[in-house]
């Protein structure tokens, strides 16, 4: 009776730390998804930023009207006195 009251205190500690390294495991694959995330939000926003650079440019060269494409933000309200 003993010894079966030890493999089931043993088999206890060992599920025990298993579910502390699968915590870390997903704690660190989360941190790893975070930071690619973060690193390639940059480079895709300043690849469309740089790409409606461009056609604004050619839209501005060729005559055109620009209209705010790109998400331009509306330009600021002048103060009149």
């Amino acid at each position: 009776m003993l010894s079966n009251l030890r493999k089931v205190t043993a088999d206890a500690k060992d599920r025990g730390a298993s579910a502390v390294e699968y915590g870390l495991m997903v704690a660190a694959i989360a941190a790893v998804i975070v930071a690619v995330v973060f690193g390639l939000g940059t480079i895709v926003r300043n690849t469309f930023s740089d790409t409606c650079d461009s056609l604004s440019a050619g839209v501005s060269a060729s005559g055109g009207d620009t209209g705010g494409e790109c998400g331009a933000s509306a330009p600021a309200p002048t103060a009149t006195n």
